[in-house]
Formats: structure tokens, C-alpha cells, sequence
């Protein structure tokens, strides 16, 4: 019992964190559930299926306000779902460690630049919708693969890479990325649910905890002023990422 509510916590707080920072939160919950004693296994399966109603309640905060990006939204899980499941094959000849490490600095970067833009004003340039769909593709393609060879939704990757990569504005990226990484979640979901590796115990404590408090999470990110959210967003990209890698490395 206070292994469940401890994993109940874990669900809140990941939840609230994923809700604000348009992400699933699969890669923050699984180092905390392996420490509260989950086995390493479930702690990797147990966020998937959770990630996929808690990132759908938070992300539809975003569609009520007209803040999805529909085409990048269609495109992205267009190519992003059978990019995931191609990287969950690879993962039986490739090592993830390695795609770790470079995820890590890849975020850290991504981070540095959000808070580089922040401080300057956009330029509103025309965009070819040609080249945006390929853009788009070329980004669910690599955040499908780095999804299905680390065992998570991609959230980490999605929205930063929709504000740098496409221009997309930050609060419709983050609401685009939580809609984004519910459906790559579900490639995920399906292979641990057939390997036996979901303790559905602890897949419904930690979904109880995140399913409501990712919404919270999502309104608190909607009130923020854009571009403090943005800053904010970095600064988070840095710390988390840096730990990551720190942690990784040691």
C-alpha cells in the first residue's frame, strides 16, 4: 500500500508536470517509479497507457481554446505512428543507451535556443504548406523513432522541435505535442501489453493520479504570458535535460 501511494504521487506530479510542459511524462515517471521499488520493467510500461487519457484531458484544455494544430496534429501522427513502431523493432539490434545521451543534449540545446528566441521578436514570414508538411514529417519521423527506441510517447522532443523546427507559437505546440504523444503512445502500450510487462495495479493508481492533474497542469500553462511560458518552457528544457544527462552519465 505505500508503494501504491507513493506511485499515486508520482502519477500527480508527472501528470501536472506533463499537462504544463505539453508533454506525456514517461521519461520523468520511469526513474521515480524504478525508485520507489516498481521492477525496472513495469516502471519503463506502467506511464505508457496512462500517458494516453492524461495527455488527451490535458491537450483538449488546448483544443478549446482553438489551440491544436490540426494539420501538424494529422501529419505528424500520420508519420510518427509507423516511425514508433519501426523504432520498437530496432530497439532488438540497436542499444538505447547511446540514443539516450544524445536525446539529453539534444533537449538541453533545444532549451538554450527557446530562451536565445524568447528574448527577440518573431518575424510572421509566409509559409509554403508544402514544405511545412514535409517539416512536419521529418520531425514525427525522428521523434516516432527516438519514441519506439527509448519506450516513450516523444513528448520530450515534440513541441520543442514544433517551436524551433516549424515556428509553431508555444502554446499551440505544447497543445499539439499532447495530442501528438497520446497516439504514440499507443504503439508502446500494445507491445509491452503483449510481452506481459503491464501491472495494471499500478498502471490505475499512477493513471489516477496523473489523468486529473495533467489538466491542471494544461491550465496553469494557459494562463501564463506567452512569452514567460516560453522562457519558462527553456529553462525547464535545461534542468531537465541536464539532470538527465547527469544522471545518465554517473
Amino acid at each position: 500500500m505505500t508503494q501504491l501511494a507513493l506511485v499515486l504521487v508520482t502519477g500527480a506530479a508527472v501528470g501536472f508536470l506533463g499537462g504544463l510542459l505539453g508533454k506525456g511524462g514517461s521519461a520523468i515517471a520511469t526513474p521515480i517509479l524504478a525508485a520507489v521499488g516498481v521492477p525496472p520493467m513495469i516502471a519503463v510500461a506502467a506511464p505508457l497507457p496512462a500517458t494516453v487519457p492524461s495527455t488527451l484531458v490535458a491537450a483538449d484544455e488546448y483544443r478549446k481554446r482553438g489551440l491544436l494544430d490540426m494539420a501538424i496534429l494529422r501529419w505528424s501522427i500520420i508519420a510518427g505512428l509507423p516511425a514508433t513502431v519501426v523504432g520498437a523493432v530496432l530497439t532488438r539490434w540497436i542499444s538505447g543507451d547511446v540514443l539516450v545521451y544524445v536525446t539529453d543534449v539534444v533537449i538541453v540545446v533545444l532549451g538554450v535556443r527557446l530562451l536565445s528566441r524568447s528574448h527577440t521578436a518573431e518575424v510572421v514570414a509566409e509559409v509554403d504548406p508544402a514544405a511545412e508538411r514535409r517539416r512536419t514529417i521529418a520531425v514525427a519521423i525522428v521523434v516516432g523513432l527516438a519514441a519506439g527506441l527509448l519506450a516513450n510517447s516523444g513528448g520530450f522532443l515534440l513541441a520543442p522541435l514544433f517551436i524551433t523546427v516549424l515556428g509553431v507559437p508555444v502554446k499551440p505546440a505544447l497543445g499539439t505535442s499532447l495530442a501528438v504523444a497520446a497516439a504514440l503512445a499507443v504503439p508502446g502500450t500494445a507491445v509491452h501489453f503483449a510481452l506481459g510487462h503491464l501491472d495494471w495495479a499500478v498502471v490505475a493508481v499512477f493513471g489516477l493520479g496523473s489523468i486529473p492533474l495533467s489538466r491542471l497542469g494544461a491550465r496553469v500553462a494557459l494562463r501564463i504570458d506567452a512569452a514567460r511560458l516560453e522562457r519558462f518552457y527553456g529553462a525547464a528544457l535545461i534542468l531537465l535535460g541536464g539532470g538527465f544527462l547527469l544522471k545518465a552519465l554517473i
